[in-house]
């Protein structure tokens, strides 16, 4: 679903107008990393949900780092998660490196989850 350009990073705004976008975000932090007990969603670890108007879902994400154990899980259970939901047609997850995840990303929920307020 998304078009890149050599050199540039995937990320493009995510379709927050979508009627399906908060449904797709409530699936994605029912997904956990497993060595942080804070979900993907608010850890910073999704970077674009684009939903186009034939509902198919499009979703660019990072990991915490590249040797993470479950690099080659997580993006299927991100699918598995917004697979089912009603409407939707098509998931699609893809992993970026780039921008890195930072502890930046993390959301205020995600950070006071984890102390770091």
């Amino acid at each position: 679903m998304t078009d890149q350009i050599e050199g540039e990073p995937l990320i493009r705004p995510s379709s927050t107008d979508h009627p399906l976008y908060d449904t797709v975000v409530d699936a994605c932090r029912s997904v956990y990393d497993p060595e942080i007990p804070v979900n993907i969603y608010d850890l910073g670890l999704v970077y674009t949900i684009d939903i186009n108007e034939a509902n198919e879902v499009g979703i660019l994400m990072t990991l915490t780092a590249p040797g993470c154990p479950v690099a080659g899980e997580m993006p299927g259970w991100v699918a598995d998660a917004v697979e089912p939901l009603p409407g939707v047609k098509q998931v699609q997850v893809e992993l970026t490196w780039s921008p890195p995840w930072g502890m930046e990303m993390m959301s205020d929920e995600a950070r006071l989850e984890l102390g770091f307020m």
